[in-house]
């Protein structure tokens, strides 16, 4: 008996060297090998933000110039030369665009190998636990009367007590390190979700600017065709542009979330969320506009195969009960293919949880209790006291101090807020891509705006 104990623990120190050291060696092991490989891919993505950086600049120096050519004043060769500046402009955020989706693919990779690294870790932690968990039920399985009575010193029992409590903590650290490891694993396969989204998004914005520096230079084609090259000619073009507001006033706007509006009816319900926050009407329109948003979140999905389930079900089961609307009839926007939530709501596209923060605002400026995503006062209101919350956040301050020289200072706050509007916390990566054009859009509402009254 006393020989088989002897074994016995001889095989559980062996068990707790196999058991807490041999996966540490093994992460050693990887990461040493990795490490020439990290260093090669930090270099190459500073590359890669150093060309973006200095496109970046290009691309802010061609905005002033348009700025700059539209203070002129409406006069043919100032029209020419400001569209060939937005054209040169669009071209530049293309190839940003393109560093872009290739940085974020180096991100991809990096993230996809950091996923393997953990899954692996998370084997060899579990291969190691079920080392000790079987250690545990042999050592169990011995009665503690007979593991004393086979020692002739007290002292020798208690050292062998000893090497089993070793292994009982080993076994609760070990699974201490797998929950870590799964959350760890988890809020990776997050971030993987959420970069294969990003490309999905630039790639979009990427076609939006390819048609967009078409139509562009369409415009541009068809002017100089029009006026063969002469002011008066131009002249009389813009006064007949200028008298077009009735066509601007009957003009369809699309909405985001589905339905039709008149541009004239849009325009009054968003004078509405300007006078409940502040933000200018134009910038309202151009958040909510369709092609602004390039149909990212239309509603096609149900809450149950959509929605986030702790966040944002419980919160949308009320609200619909209290709007007495059928929530398996509701439709809201997919979780895109890669795992990130949908669920968001109507027009302005808030998920449930962001209506939930704002609706006694909209409510208070609406007059509807509870206030309804669907309906297209409160979505013009809501999008109105969002967008006001984002420009007064300090990223959205600091961003503009910042940059006050290159650009208006509103104009920077109103870039920021669209960008936070369209992504959340990755707003910088959106900044030029999507929330410059939003406020370029917003100016061309301007005119618009102006035309119809």
């Amino acid at each position: 008996m006393h020989r088989t104990l002897n074994i016995f623990f001889l095989c559980l120190v062996l068990g707790v060297f196999l058991f807490i050291v041999i996966p540490q060696v093994t992460a050693i092991a990887q990461v040493d090998t990795s490490s020439n490989q990290i260093v090669d891919k930090q270099a190459e993505r500073a590359e890669l933000e150093r060309q973006l950086a200095e496109l970046e600049k290009e691309i802010e120096d061609n905005q002033k110039k348009i700025t700059e050519y539209q203070k002129q004043g409406k006069s043919l060769s100032g029209e020419i030369s400001t569209l060939n500046a937005k054209i040169n402009k669009l071209n530049l955020q293309i190839k940003g665009i393109n560093l872009n989706i290739t940085k974020i693919g180096q991100e991809l990779s990096e993230t996809q190998t950091n996923i393997n690294h953990t899954e692996n870790t998370i084997d060899a932690n579990k291969e190691a636990l079920a080392v000790g968990l079987r250690m545990l039920n042999e050592s169990d399985n011995e009665k503690m009367i007979a593991i004393l009575l086979s020692h002739d010193r007290l002292s020798d029992f208690f050292g062998n007590l000893n090497d089993i409590v070793l292994v009982q903590e080993g076994v609760k650290t070990k699974l201490n390190d797998i929950k870590k490891l799964r959350q760890n694993l988890l809020e990776q396969k997050q971030q993987l979700a959420n970069e294969k989204a990003d490309i999905e998004n630039l790639k979009t914005i990427q076609l939006a600017q390819k048609n967009a520096a078409q139509s562009t230079q369409t415009q541009k084609n068809k002017l100089l065709k029009e006026t063969k090259g002469k002011e008066s000619e131009y002249q009389k073009i813009l006064k007949e542009t200028q008298a077009n507001a009735a066509k601007i006033r009957s003009r369809i706007f699309e909405l985001l979330g589905g339905g039709e509006l008149t541009f004239e009816k849009a325009y009054n319900l968003a004078k509405v969320a300007e006078g409940a926050s502040g933000v200018r009407a134009a910038l309202v329109l151009a958040i909510l506009n369709r092609e602004s948003l390039l149909g990212k979140n239309v509603g096609q999905c149900t809450y149950k195969t959509a929605m986030h389930p702790t966040r944002d079900i419980p919160y949308f089961l009320e609200l619909l009960k209290r709007l007495g609307l059928d929530p398996d009839k509701t439709k809201v926007s997919c979780a895109n293919q890669h795992g990130t939530y949908g669920g968001a709501m109507g027009p302005a596209q808030f998920i449930p949880s962001t209506w939930k923060i704002y609706e006694s605002k909209i409510a208070a400026a609406s007059g509807n209790n509870p206030p309804n995503p669907w309906n297209n006062s409160d979505a013009f209101i809501a999008t109105g006291v969002y967008i006001k919350d984002l420009i007064e956040t300090s990223s959205c301050k600091s961003y503009a101090e910042t940059n006050k020289n290159v650009l208006p200072y509103q104009k920077l706050l109103e870039r920021c807020a669209a960008a936070k509007y369209y992504s959340g916390g990755n707003w910088y990566t959106y900044r030029l891509w999507y929330g410059e054009p939003v406020v370029s859009q917003a100016d061309e509402y301007e005119k618009d705006i102006a035309a119809i009254k």
